[in-house]
């Protein structure tokens, strides 16, 4: 079902004042999709990666040249999900680098199919260093993620983004973003996900303040942003409790932790319990 900005925002805020946090789940299958808003799922958000991570690869794949991040999203949501969802809005993860698009076309395109919104993925703010500065300094920056999001937002797109540093937060507020994702990295975790305890991973406990400050950032443009908190070493309920008991997150938004952990262990433990079913021996 198709929803315009104002009905997203009235159904999240609705939420809000039942006591609810916000809960967006990211779906790489249309049985993940289904079975997300079957829990309670508020939003569902498409983008490229979810293929990949239920293909049973890292999440980063989205980031590689393994194919057209647009299309695949264009088709998982008209062939996978968009069928299947009944009730609540379905966002299309938009790679906003993408120079091979007129963008406020493929936006329409978008908006035809049903989606109701737009999140900035795949996103450069995944990368740094030297080929960061160099994608800036090609225009294929952060700059062009920010600019799909406003032209979403003009449009009249719900708009929720990934951003991963104060400034790029205040850089999406500017552009009208309605919900700001702070990202704190690829999701600990699981058999593709990065060790808990590996020293590539921010520590839970350092993560509530750079949400905070993300939050902040956002806030002191628009105070109707909404923060929402993701990835990193904040992959299961107790983890999001954590943050939202400490900063002023009203959510999570999750991918991995939404799809990919849980099947791992479903089927895992599934197939060993028929493995330990015991046979009648002969008599």
């Amino acid at each position: 079902m198709r929803y315009n900005r104002k009905q997203v925002l009235d159904r999240l805020h609705a939420q809000l004042e039942h006591g609810h946090p916000i809960v967006g789940a990211g779906a790489g299958t249309g049985i993940s999709a289904k079975f997300a808003e079957a829990g309670g799922a508020d939003l569902i958000i498409i983008y490229n990666s979810g293929r990949y991570r239920m293909a049973g690869h890292g999440s980063l794949s989205g980031l590689l040249a393994f194919g057209d991040a647009n299309q695949i999203v264009y088709e998982m949501g008209e062939r996978e999900v968009l069928p299947v969802v009944r009730d609540i809005p379905v966002i299309a993860g938009v790679n906003g680098t993408d120079p091979l698009r007129q963008m406020p076309h493929f936006l329409r395109r978008l908006d035809d199919l049903g989606f109701s919104g737009i999140n900035n993925f795949p996103t450069v703010g995944l990368i740094d260093g030297k080929f960061r500065r160099e994608l800036e300094a090609t225009n294929l920056g952060f700059a062009r993620e920010v600019e799909m999001i406003r032209t979403a937002h003009e449009m009249g797109f719900f708009t929720i983004v990934y951003v991963f540093n104060p400034e790029e937060s205040a850089m999406m507020a500017r552009a009208g973003a309605d919900v700001i994702i702070a990202h704190m990295g690829l999701t600990v975790g699981g058999s593709i996900g990065l060790d808990r305890d590996g020293g590539v991973a921010m520590r839970l406990e350092d993560a509530p303040a750079a949400v905070q400050a993300i939050g902040d950032a956002a806030t002191a443009v628009n105070r109707d942003v909404l923060l929402v908190s993701h990835g990193g070493p904040i992959a299961t309920p107790e983890d999001a409790a954590y943050v939202q008991a400490r900063t002023s997150a009203v959510g999570f938004i999750g991918a991995s932790s939404m799809e990919r952990l849980p099947v791992e262990v479903a089927i895992t433990d599934t197939v060993r319990a028929f493995k330990a079913a015991p046979l009648r021996r002969g008599g």
